[in-house]
């Protein structure tokens, strides 16, 4: 698995492929469905799938009722099987197929694990339903009546047998699967509780389940809330075309969840086979499984039922040496839904947090007014529209808002302009300071060139202008009786990005320290396309939407235009903030993350929604992937957590969580790089 071709091999970096496939079969016609299955086993192989699961009772038929008495079809049933597991020897993908079984002179409804030509176990159903149209007591016994813990069957001796198995690669030890049978899931505790307690990461199901209407909906619910209870993948397998319609219907509805969420689902009701794949990552469950320690509460208290649990260990060969990318789409914006419904009431949820946060604070304080420094960028218009809507809430006018903007020497007369008018239309006081004269006495106190007339622009000239913006606001605040609200975001700190302590790293209380970048463009969009300020205030967003990012803290070659954006010091934020979720949501290795990225930009069109403008259509490759994933890990890893580790309160708005060290994040803040920044020269340098 060396090399550069492999590592664009989502075997990689521990996700699997697992099918659903849901044959057209045959009523009581085993050989003809084990045919269906054979193909089927195949093309999910095509589709280097890892793991592929059938229908309940696939190789006979779910439907065959007083049938399943009948001698022929039971022999024939098994001679199925066999067929199965001779084809399987040049077929290299797990099988999980439903066949009925005479054990011990009792008849099981089974789930038969097949691999290499071997049988690696054979699992029960454990509860049978015999309520409205099912009758499964009539016919089948439940797994708790077995006798035996391994048999002998379809050539095979001392096959584990029973409904406490766990299957394991031992090429990929977070893939551990658990099988259960359709009512299994239905039950209060379902044995796939135990299962993953166990150690499954994906629990699989073979069902029947005919359809019946808001079925579907209902199905979509238990696998979603049976996949994030059990932190877990969950793959569903319904049968579908070809089952009799005496008395029901069958829609062959298939599902595959991770952790709550969809990763993909079958066509219904379609009148042939069809095979489904979808790329599940191993890595977030383990992630999550550790990090939410109620869970290993859980494994602790239902120790006794865990323990009865038997692994059963198997080689399977992962597809891993070729180029395999994912079929999975991810987001390029982690933090922002791309459905438009989802993203308005995210960004609805998000505002209404940042404005219950400080009206808290305000009340809490007997505070009435604050003070905020309006630059006419992003962060202090979002930050501003949240202290609008706060004193809408309470109940106090909008002159309460003391809003400053400070020219610098770098500041130009877009942005300028931008702010007194978007402070105007927003009712607030409007007030400019020219920071220049104390900025220049303060240079010339201190020696620096610049006060001598050498163009000298470092890290000094920058945070004296930075540093006497945040402490005049903080004057302010003390001569007017107010509140300092501070609108630094996310992203940069993350990045370390932003002037520590007199600086605008500083403020009474923050709004949006756990508001990436890229969100907070989209929160503006929203209110601007929603109209939640009026018109006036759209109109000066949507020009602040269309600006390049920057501190404005360097004079360019005009008064009209900064030579150097934020984004050509840390990188693309859109960048950024994708490598802060995956770093910080789940603790991935560099090398994940960088092919996370890679999987979702290096298209330029892949995952792009339809309402994204063609200016934000990027596309990048593995290097410049690798090039800024470098200088965030260095940033974020090794030199920004002092500033973390000192930051104002601020409410948390999403669960990609925030680096408050009081919440989300507690860090040192003198730890190295290291072990991250080795981990990434696994990445290679270019595409191939």
């Amino acid at each position: 698995m060396n090399g550069t071709r492999s590592f664009f091999n989502l075997y990689r970096h521990n996700f699997v492929r697992i099918a659903v496939a849901i044959p057209q079969v045959l009523v009581a016609d085993p050989s003809f469905n084990a045919n269906q299955t054979i193909d089927l086993m195949r093309k999910a192989t095509e589709r280097r799938a890892l793991l592929v699961v059938f229908p309940e009772l696939g190789l006979s038929a779910y439907s065959c009722e007083d049938l399943f008495h009948q001698q022929p079809l039971l022999d024939t049933s098994r001679n199925a099987l066999c067929q199965v597991i001779e084809a399987s020897r040049d077929i290299p993908v797990i099988a999980v197929v439903g066949v009925p079984l005479v054990i011990d002179n009792l008849l099981f409804n089974c789930a038969a694990v097949v691999h290499h030509g071997s049988l690696l176990g054979v699992v029960p159903k454990t509860y049978l339903p015999n309520y409205r149209e099912f009758y499964e007591l009539r016919q089948f016994a439940p797994a708790d009546n077995r006798l035996r813990d391994s048999i002998d069957i379809a050539g095979h001796r001392d096959v584990p047998f029973g409904n406490r198995l766990l299957f394991q690669a031992e090429d990929q030890l977070l893939f551990t699967f658990f099988v259960e049978i359709c009512e299994d899931l239905w039950v209060p505790v379902s044995p796939s509780s135990y299962g993953a307690l166990a150690g499954a990461t994906v629990l699989a199901n073979l069902s029947a389940s005919n359809a019946t209407v808001g079925k579907e909906d209902y199905r979509r619910l238990m696998v979603a809330d049976q996949s994030g209870r059990c932190i877990a993948a969950y793959v569903y397998c319904a049968a579908g075309s070809g089952e009799s319609t005496t008395d029901l219907a069958w829609d062959g509805h298939g599902l595959i969840y991770e952790n709550a969420v969809c990763v993909t689902e079958t066509e219904r009701f379609l009148d042939r086979a069809q095979i489904i794949t979808g790329d599940i990552d191993l890595d977030r469950l383990a992630q999550d499984r550790m990090r939410q320690n109620s869970f290993g509460q859980a494994m602790r208290n239902h120790h006794e039922e865990v323990a009865r649990f038997r692994t059963i260990h198997f080689s399977a060969s992962l597809p891993a040496s070729d180029r395999l990318p994912l079929e999975r789409l991810y987001e390029r914006f982690p933090y922002v839904p791309s459905d438009p419904a989802r993203r308005d009431e995210r960004c609805r949820e998000v505002y209404e947090i940042q404005v219950q946060g400080l009206v808290k604070r305000l009340r809490a304080s007997g505070i009435s007014k604050v003070v905020i420094g309006v630059s006419g960028g992003l962060d202090s218009a979002q930050a501003l529209i949240v202290c609008a809507r706060v004193m809408d809430v309470i109940g106090l006018p909008r002159k309460n808002i003391l809003g400053y903007t400070m020219p610098g020497f770098a500041t130009s007369d877009r942005t300028l302009q931008r702010a007194r008018r978007l402070m105007s239309a927003m009712g607030c006081e409007v007030h400019e300071i020219d920071i220049r004269p104390s900025c220049m006495q303060m240079l010339k106190d201190i020696g620096h060139p610049y006060a001598a007339g050498e163009p000298l622009f470092d890290t000094t000239f920058e945070n004296v202008q930075a540093g006497e913006r945040t402490s005049h606001l903080f004057r302010l605040a003390n001569q007017y009786g107010a509140l300092v609200v501070g609108t630094s975001d996310l992203s940069e700190l993350a990045l370390g990005y932003c002037t520590y302590g007199v600086g605008d790293h500083m403020a009474h209380y923050h709004v949006n320290a756990s508001v990436p970048k890229t969100l907070i463009q989209y929160l503006l969009r929203w209110i601007t396309g929603t109209r939640q300020m009026g018109l006036e205030v759209a109109t000066v967003l949507e020009e602040v939407l269309e600006t390049t990012i920057t501190a404005e803290l360097v004079p360019g070659n005009s008064a009209a235009q900064p030579v150097l954006g934020a984004e050509e010091v840390v990188g693309p934020y859109e960048l950024q903030d994708f490598y802060l979720y995956y770093t910080l949501r789940f603790g991935y290795a560099p090398s994940k993350v960088a092919f996370l990225a890679w999987s979702a930009w290096h298209d330029r069109n892949q995952g792009v929604w339809p309402d994204v403008p063609e200016s934000r259509r990027h596309q990048y490759e593995i290097g410049e992937i690798k090039r800024w994933l470098k200088v965030f890990l260095e940033r974020f890893f090794k030199y920004s957590q002092f500033k973390r580790s000192a930051i104002p309160n601020a409410p948390k708005v999403g669960s990609g969580g925030s680096l408050s060290p009081r919440g989300d994040y507690r860090a040192p803040t003198d730890g190295e790089a290291t072990a991250w920044l080795a981990q990434l020269e696994q990445v290679p340098d270019v595409d191939s």
